[in-house]
Order: structure tokens, then C-alpha cells, then sequence
């Protein structure tokens, strides 16, 4: 059988994260997705889903190094059931994923404004959860301003870290 789900969308909260006896990382936090459409009236109307996540090892804390409440994800993974039963008796169940690899998508202006901090060059981190982080690579040297004088082509002030791709 096959279980894969593909979420995007804001945390709605900080990542929290806790060690096993072993030493490994389990982090948790939420997604918040939406959904927009027309009804049957023509009324636009706006669908919220909130689902919890689940991170473990060096994503676990890799997330909660780089991500905030607010922060633009795209993660995969497993959907899972948990079950349990409440302090009143009744019987529980949600809903939630077992992350497996995250993108974290937006700019740094973005991270000032209360996302993630620090984020490494290029501004996203795609990564299996039993893989081994690597070091982002260095940005390229930008051109020099004599080599755009000399060939009458102006000089446009951009950041590389800027650009969405």
C-alpha cells in the first residue's frame, strides 16, 4: 500500500523539540493549509485545514534552528492515526504526518518579519529525514562594475539571495 501526502502552507506555531534516552531529535508543530472556491452561490469561500507534524532526527532540528510560527513549509510524508483515550474516558483521534522531507519555501525579508532566523544561503532545505545535512554552498562571485560599464549594460542592484529560484 502506498501512504504519501504533500502539504503547504504557515506552522502556526514555534517547533518544540525533545530528545529520546537514545539522543534523537523529535520535533512537533502544526501546518496550517487553505483552500479557496466558489460555492454553489458564487460566494467566494476560504477552507482552513490545521494538521500536526512530526519531524525526527537532524530535521527535527533543523526545523527548530530555521522555522518560526509563520514560516512557509512544504513538507511530505506519512499520514498517521493517533488514538487515545481522554481524562474523561471518551475515546480520541487525530490526524497527522510523520514528516519525511521539508522545503522551507519564502524569502529572508520574510524571516525578519517573524519567520525563520538565520536561514542559510539559497533559502531552502530539502532533505530525507535519515540523511545528513550539508553545509549550504557558497553563493557565486557577483560581476564586477567594470565589466557592466564596458559593455553598456546597466548596472542593476540586486542580492542573489533575493531571487525565488
Amino acid at each position: 500500500m502506498y501512504n504519501k501526502i504533500i502539504l503547504a502552507g504557515n506552522l502556526t506555531r514555534d517547533v518544540e523539540v525533545r530528545y529520546t534516552q537514545g539522543g534523537a531529535a523529535i520535533g512537533n508543530t502544526a501546518i496550517a493549509t487553505s483552500r479557496k472556491f466558489k460555492s454553489a452561490s458564487g460566494e467566494q469561500k476560504e477552507e482552513v485545514l490545521f494538521v500536526d507534524l512530526t519531524f525526527f532526527g537532524r530535521t527535527a532540528e533543523i526545523a527548530n534552528q530555521y522555522l518560526r510560527k509563520g514560516s512557509k513549509v512544504l513538507v511530505d510524508g506519512r499520514l498517521k492515526l493517533d488514538q487515545w483515550t481522554a481524562q474523561d474516558g471518551s475515546k480520541r483521534s487525530k490526524h497527522s504526518v510523520t514528516v519525511e522531507n521539508l522545503q522551507m519555501l519564502g524569502s529572508k525579508d520574510d524571516a525578519q518579519g517573524g519567520g525563520y532566523n538565520a536561514a542559510p544561503a539559497g533559502d531552502t532545505y530539502s532533505q530525507p529525514a535519515k540523511s545528513s545535512y550539508s553545509a549550504p554552498s557558497q553563493p557565486a562571485p557577483q560581476t564586477a562594475p567594470q565589466q557592466a560599464a564596458a559593455t553598456n549594460i546597466p548596472e542593476i542592484d540586486i542580492n542573489e539571495d533575493e531571487i525565488p529560484f
